[in-house]
């Protein structure tokens, strides 16, 4: 049984403590929150006790989930990984890309777990493609928001782009060349809007749009390949592929032709069968595994830093552009 502490219960928190206490593995000892209010209303909505004390939290438990605001990470992560508690951090890993830095070493040193929650890896839309072919050339995205006053500590580069970043990242095996970048301050001091294109090395070329001043939400991924094209749709949670046909297309694939200059093509046009799925459950289901199975985690510490590492990309690179103009 694994004994969780967790750090943090607002808005986010309070679905984490749901899903933990769904978790058989696992033992909710308890949760850490500086707010007296917030505090007393999850004592008595969930039953479970709340510790005056960080570190006498970190002394009842095995490791820790994280779901505090970003620039209280470090300290969290520096203190739970110094008592080799394993650790489960909401996305971003940091604040500064030197303490991402500085997480990395720790956790290599006290040989602990650590996780980051991009929880969009867990998205039925994107698992329904994990026995087919990435290879994508071109990446298009826009993930749109409405405005809420929650959460505008950071931009929307890492409030809502990093989670685009984290899956192309896991998606295109390649290093970044290069990134260019312009955003908007609209409503807070950080970019509220931005659009942004990204350049790997084997030539494929991502351009990402994430705004959190929208009308309606969208978080969509469409991505172009050879013979391919694939759409991701995570908030209605559809995914679709488009393709030449072929014999590993299903029966239930609709199949139409089309004239080229080679002669006629069948097209299949296929919608991926997905069943209802919870992706914080998963995403903190799967951490349990890794700590009890001495497994890897499946967004590590050196996920969250490379994805860190881009959105930290494009954020100078907003600030050039904005200094420059």
């Amino acid at each position: 049984m694994l004994k969780i502490g967790i750090f943090g219960v607002g808005h986010l928190g309070k679905f984490h403590i749901t899903n933990w206490q769904k978790i058989r593995e696992a033992e909710l000892v308890g949760f850490f929150d500086p707010d007296d209010d917030t505090a007393t209303a999850v004592e008595k909505q969930f039953g479970i006790p709340r510790f005056a004390d960080a570190e006498d939290l970190l002394d009842a438990c095995d490791a820790v989930d994280i779901v505090a605001p970003t620039t209280l990470h470090y300290d969290l992560c520096e203190k739970a990984i110094r008592k080799s508690r394993h650790v489960f951090v909401e996305k971003p890993l940091a604040d500064t890309m030197e303490q991402a830095h500085k997480i990395v070493k720790l956790a290599k040193e006290a040989n602990v777990k650590i996780q980051v929650g991009h929880v969009e890896r867990f998205n039925p839309a994107y698992l329904a493609l994990k026995d087919h072919t990435l290879n994508p050339m071109f990446i298009e995205v826009h993930r749109l928001a409405q405005f809420n006053p929650r959460g505008t500590e950071v931009s929307v580069i890492l409030d809502l782009m990093i989670h685009d970043i984290d899956i192309i990242l896991n998606i295109v095996k390649s290093d970044v060349r290069s990134v260019s970048a312009s955003g908007v301050a609209v409503m807070t001091e950080t970019p509220d809007i931005a659009n942004v294109r990204i350049e790997f090395n084997n030539g494929c070329v991502a351009n990402l749009t994430s705004s959190r001043m929208s009308m309606k939400k969208m978080r969509k991924m469409r991505l172009f390949q050879k013979d391919a094209y694939i759409g991701i749709d995570f908030l209605e949670k559809k995914t679709e592929i488009i393709k030449l046909k072929d014999e590993t297309d299903s029966k239930e694939a609709f199949v139409f032709d089309i004239e080229t200059p080679k002669g006629k093509k069948e097209i299949a046009v296929s919608t991926l069968a997905m069943p209802e799925a919870n992706a914080i459950l998963m995403e903190l289901q799967a951490f349990t595994n890794s700590v009890l199975n001495n497994l890897p985690t499946v967004v590590s510490e050196v996920d969250g830093l490379i994805a860190m590492d881009v959105a930290h990309q494009v954020l100078n690179k907003i600030k050039s552009a904005n200094y420059l103009a």
